[in-house]
């Protein structure tokens, strides 16, 4: 069996996981909670940037992506920031959904 591969262990989950040359991403949040959409946006996709640089990948090498919004009036807004972060001849299967998430300060 091919030996698991974690990064940034916390008590509870790591951020990422390396099984088989996929690299597996915890749900990425902002730290600085008083961005509005688009700089905890610009923020997570950093973060994201940074765990798979880690991990020895690349934005270009993503799977699939899952999006979550507190509120749907913020999609057209991230969608700008998704938009120059992502090389579009790489863009992955995604999908976008609204819900609450721990903090209510995320968006």
């Amino acid at each position: 069996m091919s030996a698991i591969k974690r990064l940034q262990v916390a008590t509870r989950y790591s951020e990422a996981a390396i099984f088989n040359g996929v690299v597996y991403l915890a749900g990425q949040v902002p730290n600085d909670t008083r961005q509005d959409i688009t700089g905890q946006t610009a923020e997570v996709l950093a973060m994201i940037d940074e765990l798979l640089a880690e991990a020895g990948s690349s934005k270009n090498h993503l799977l699939s992506v899952t999006i979550y919004l507190t509120n749907m009036n913020d999609y057209a807004a991230m969608n700008t920031v998704w938009d120059a972060w992502l090389n579009q001849d790489f863009a992955p299967p995604r999908a976008c959904v609204q819900t609450a998430l721990a903090n209510p300060d995320w968006k």
